[in-house]
C-alpha cells in the first residue's frame, strides 16, 4: 500500500515528465533522422544525412563559434564582478538591504525589457552612452552595428542583467564561512587583504566551481537578448547557434535538419554537464 501511495503521489509529475520531456526528446531524435519540413514534404527516414550536412555547414560552425566566443568573454566578468559585489556587501556596508536589492533587482526583469532598455542606451545618435562619450571628447561607437563591438555590447547588457544571481550565491557562501577563521587570522596579524586571499577565496572554491559551470551552461544557451537587440547581426557576427536552429526550422522550414543541429549542440551541453559532474565529485571527495 505504501508503494502504491508513493506512485500515486508521483504520478502527476511522471505524467508531465514523460509527455513534456521524454517524448519530445525521443521524437526530436527521430525527426533529426528524417527530412521533415514544415511544408509536409519528405517525412521519410534519411538516416544520418542531416548530421553529415550539419558537420559540413559553415554557417552552423560560425554560429557555434559565436556562441563559444560569447561564453568565454561573458563568463569571466560574470564571475569576477559577482565576487567583488558580494565581498563589498559582506564587509558590512551601510544600508545592506539597498545594495542587495540594487544588485539583484535587474535579474528579475524580463529579457525583452532589458533588451529594449539597452537598445535605447546603445542608440548611435540619441543613446545615453554615446552622449556621455561625446561630452568627454571621445568618438561615438556603433555599439550594435559594428561587428567588432556588437558582441561586447551584448556581454555588457547580459552582465548588468544576470550578475545578481551569481552575487547571491557568493554572498550566501561568504556568510557561511565561520567567523573564527577571521578572528584567528586577526590575532596572527593578518590584514583584510591577507584574510581575503588566504581564507575567503579558498573557502569559496566549491562555490566558484559551481558558478563557473552554471554560467557556462547558461551562456551556451544564449538567445533572447541577441535576437531582440541585433537579430544575429551585423553580418551574422552575433548570431548564436540557438538562433540558427530557430531560423533553420521555422524560417527555412527544415525541421529535420534543425533537429539534427540541436542534437549536436545538445551533445556539447551534455559534455559540459559531465565535466561539471566529475569536477564536483572530485572536489567533494
Amino acid at each position: 500500500r505504501d508503494n502504491l501511495n508513493g506512485w500515486g503521489f508521483a504520478a502527476p509529475f511522471l505524467a508531465f515528465f514523460l509527455v513534456f520531456l521524454v517524448w519530445p526528446l525521443l521524437y526530436g531524435l527521430y525527426m533529426s533522422l528524417t527530412g521533415k519540413s514544415l511544408t509536409g514534404a519528405n517525412d521519410s527516414l534519411i538516416g544520418l544525412a542531416n548530421y553529415a550536412e550539419a558537420l559540413a555547414d559553415a554557417d552552423m560552425w560560425h554560429s557555434l563559434g559565436n556562441t563559444l566566443y560569447f561564453t568565454v568573454i561573458s563568463t569571466v566578468p560574470l564571475v569576477l564582478v559577482a565576487l567583488v559585489m558580494a565581498a563589498l556587501v559582506n564587509v558590512g556596508l551601510p544600508a545592506q538591504w539597498l545594495w542587495r536589492l540594487s544588485y539583484f533587482a535587474p535579474y528579475l526583469l524580463a529579457s525583452t525589457v532589458v533588451s529594449l532598455f539597452f537598445s535605447w542606451m546603445y542608440n548611435p545618435q540619441l543613446g545615453l552612452i554615446n552622449d556621455s562619450l561625446a561630452k568627454v571628447g571621445l568618438p561615438k561607437v556603433a555599439w550594435l552595428n559594428d561587428p567588432n563591438v556588437a558582441m561586447w555590447a551584448i556581454v555588457i547588457a547580459t552582465l548588468w542583467w544576470t550578475v545578481g544571481f551569481n552575487f547571491l550565491l557568493y554572498l550566501a557562501a561568504m556568510q557561511n564561512i565561520p567567523a573564527q577563521h577571521y578572528e584567528a587570522a586577526s590575532l596572527d596579524g593578518a590584514g583584510a587583504w591577507r584574510q581575503f586571499f588566504s581564507i575567503t577565496l579558498p573557502q569559496l572554491t566549491p562555490t566558484t566551481v559551481m558558478i563557473v559551470l552554471l554560467q557556462i551552461l547558461a551562456s551556451l544557451k544564449i538567445f533572447d537578448q541577441v535576437y531582440q537587440m541585433t537579430a544575429g547581426g551585423p553580418a551574422g557576427s552575433t548570431r548564436p547557434v540557438v538562433q540558427y536552429i530557430f531560423e533553420t526550422g521555422f524560417t527555412g522550414y527544415r525541421l529535420g535538419y534543425s533537429a539534427a543541429i540541436s542534437y549536436i549542440f545538445f551533445g556539447l551541453i551534455v559534455a559540459v554537464s559531465v565535466m561539471q559532474f566529475f569536477i564536483t565529485r572530485r572536489r567533494s571527495a
